[in-house]
């Protein structure tokens, strides 16, 4: 029974902060956008954030043991 209850714990809280970091991210995309005014400095930066992106939300999840 302990581990159902932690299991839906865990469930509820990745759902929670999941939820958080998605509102963060688009929070300062949309705070970066007006701070950025020439497109292809737009697109360089979106670039870089996703190669960024790419690589470490694998190494966090794998420290997450997701």
């Amino acid at each position: 029974m302990a581990a159902f209850v932690a299991e839906l714990l865990f469930d509820f809280l990745r759902a929670v902060v999941g939820s958080w970091l998605r509102q963060a991210a688009f929070a300062i995309g949309a705070w970066v956008d007006t701070k950025i005014h020439n497109r292809r400095a737009r697109l360089f930066i979106g670039l870089l954030l996703g190669a960024a992106a790419y690589f470490v939300i694998p190494v966090i999840f794998g420290l997450l043991g997701l």
